[in-house]
């Protein structure tokens, strides 16, 4: 058991995401798309996991290495929520893939993620085998962890 829970493979980036990870130049309205998309996504998937186990953390990562493509990292407030949450949604589709969330043992993403991606900085790009996390608009988390808030009311009762 853990409180974080991987979604392998859930996020399918657009093409221009894609050519933005691997450092190619497009387009700004291509990019605003990109992000769009992202932004779409995050908000669909965080509000339905959220009816089943209270969020501390969601990443989607930005990494296009075979293993660490499209996964998505969500922590929890505690691991009855996480065992809660892929009880759930084990055995669902998204946009047509299979929803199987493991356990994972990361629990401090600070730890995990690639510093240098952060000043983007990183030199060994889109393969890199730290976190690359794509980054989320914070007034957008705001929205959504008050949403999350207000759909359940029962993780205001729990504090």
């Amino acid at each position: 058991k853990s409180s974080t829970l991987l979604f392998a493979h859930l996020y399918q980036n657009p093409t221009q995401a894609i050519a933005l990870a691997e450092g190619h130049h497009i387009p700004d309205d291509e990019i605003l798309s990109a992000i769009a998309h992202l932004e779409s996504f995050y908000a669909e998937v965080f509000l339905e996991i959220a009816q089943y186990g209270e969020i501390e953390e969601m990443h989607v990562l930005d990494n296009l290495g075979e293993h660490m493509l499209g996964n998505i990292y969500v922590r929890f407030k505690n691991e009855d929520d996480a065992e809660n949450v892929k009880k759930n949604v084990s055995g669902r589709y998204f946009d047509s893939i299979l929803v199987m969330p493991e356990y994972s043992p990361v629990t401090d993403f600070y730890e995990g993620r690639c510093r240098q991606f952060d000043t983007n900085t990183c030199r060994r790009g889109s393969h890199c085998n730290f976190m690359h996390i794509k980054k989320i608009r914070k007034d957008l988390l705001r929205v959504l962890f008050k949403q999350m808030n207000i759909e359940n009311p029962q993780y205001e009762e729990r504090r």
